[in-house]
């Protein structure tokens, strides 16, 4: 399958040590099969003045087999509960790879409202969820991005 991440530089080989911790599905590399949503990644950057750049790569889906993997299928509790553990940095799991839905981005006021118990988890998982079709592919360990994913080149946006 083809992925793509949405920067300001290209990326021919992702590090971990340059990921930040506290995001959707914690420290990792993310793509998506979706060409436009990289795009739209690209946009903040060029909202600074810098370059959209699009890196592309082959993912070996094999890796769905090898690897400890974890896969939302849904937006569902589950899903949420994942996600607000590694946006407050509490996540303590171990998977190579974790791919779903995107949180939207008013998911900084929903996570404060459901903490606050001011909305259930139905309501923020309809809050999060986008109306668009999404998909991240996080990787989060070396071996998957040594073994399963191939630079394949990059476009500027």
């Amino acid at each position: 399958m083809i992925v793509y991440h949405g920067s300001y530089v290209e990326i021919p080989k992702p590090e971990l040590k340059y990921s930040r911790e506290t995001v959707d599905f914690g420290r990792g590399f993310y793509t998506t099969p979706i060409y436009e949503q990289a795009e739209k990644w690209c946009v903040r950057f060029k909202r600074r003045g810098e370059s959209g750049i699009i890196s592309i790569y082959e993912f070996d889906e094999k890796a769905y087999k090898d690897l400890k993997v974890q896969i939302f299928k849904t937006y569902s509790e589950e899903w949420l509960e994942f996600v607000l553990s590694c946006r407050s940095g509490k996540d303590a799991t171990d998977y190579d790879i974790v791919a779903g839905g995107v949180a939207n981005d008013k998911v900084f006021n929903t996570v404060e409202l459901y903490f606050d118990q001011l909305i259930d988890k139905k309501e923020a998982i309809k809050r999060l969820s986008y109306e668009k079709p999404n998909l991240q592919i996080c990787f989060r360990s070396e071996q998957a991005i040594e073994n399963y994913l191939q630079y394949k080149g990059s476009k500027q946006v």
